[in-house]
């Protein structure tokens, strides 16, 4: 069975989690936060790993995290204290991560290796929510710092061969980041950018899928978007691995005046 592949949003620093008592969710956060919490069983088999790109990590090259017990990096500020205290326990996935270092040198990708960083927010926030009983094990993968997306994309194509291994390959960033940009005004502009983005993403012919995607700063409002593009970039490496199987829109929805869209590549199942 072939896996899909995702580029999920992430939300904002602890958004789901922001409630110390687990109460019901922040209903800005809901949709998103229902949508992720599906994921798992809407797949056509429970992945035995997953790989995941977070839009929070950047290194030089590729590096592929060979912790077997990764700690939590909190790195979010000005949040209630108990959310410097969440847990998500899974497991690392070294073995894993030396496919994944195996399978980029033999599309002549150079990669680094790290044991000792923790898991950003980009990690565990979503995946507290997708698998709260953090059962399965997980490899996080760098960014590479140049932000370059044909790059990116190529990375995504090296580890296709994963999702036929039961490996789930996430791209987690948000299709919308600019923090600065709140409130009603912002909406029709973000709508006309997730738009264009959402076209570019679903074209169904691949060669073009992929030109539109790395040419995504010429698309209407892209800088404003992504003053700059670290949490887009994800997108690439799940566009890449998602080969040449159809794209769809996965979930849209509005928060804080944005426009914020998940995509799939491959094992299409009707959208709700």
């Amino acid at each position: 069975m072939t896996l899909p592949t995702l580029f999920i949003p992430h939300g904002g620093g602890p958004c789901f989690f922001m409630d110390p008592a687990g109460g019901p969710p922040d209903p800005v956060w809901q949709p998103m936060q229902t949508y992720l919490a599906g994921l798992i069983a809407g797949l056509p088999e429970r992945p035995r790993a997953i790989l995941l790109v977070s839009g929070h990590w950047e290194t030089a090259r590729p590096s592929v995290h060979l912790g077997a017990h990764p700690a939590l990096l909190y790195d979010y500020y000005g949040f209630p204290e108990h959310t410097y205290r969440l847990r998500w326990d899974a497991p690392g996935a070294p073995d894993l991560g030396r496919r994944v270092a195996a399978l980029l040198a033999a599309a002549e990708i150079e990669s680094d290796e790290e044991r000792e960083r923790g898991w950003d927010h980009g990690v565990f926030v979503p995946m507290k929510v997708m698998a709260p009983e953090a059962e399965i094990p997980l490899l996080q993968l760098s960014l590479r710092a140049d932000l370059d997306p044909a790059a990116h994309i190529a990375i995504g194509r090296a580890l296709a061969p994963l999702r036929d291994e039961g490996v789930l390959i996430v791209g987690s960033g948000m299709s919308f980041h600019n923090l600065r940009a709140r409130g009603p005004a912002v909406t029709p502009v973000a709508r006309e950018w997730d738009a264009a983005l959402t076209a570019a993403v679903t074209d169904p012919d691949p060669d073009a899928r992929a030109r539109r995607v790395i040419a995504w700063d010429t698309l209407p409002h892209a800088r404003f978007a992504h003053p700059r593009e670290e949490h887009l970039l994800p997108l690439m490496v799940a566009l890449g691995a998602g080969g040449d199987d159809p794209a769809r829109l996965d979930f849209t929805g509005e928060v804080l005046g944005w426009q914020v869209s998940a995509y799939r590549f491959g094992g299409m199942f009707p959208l709700d």
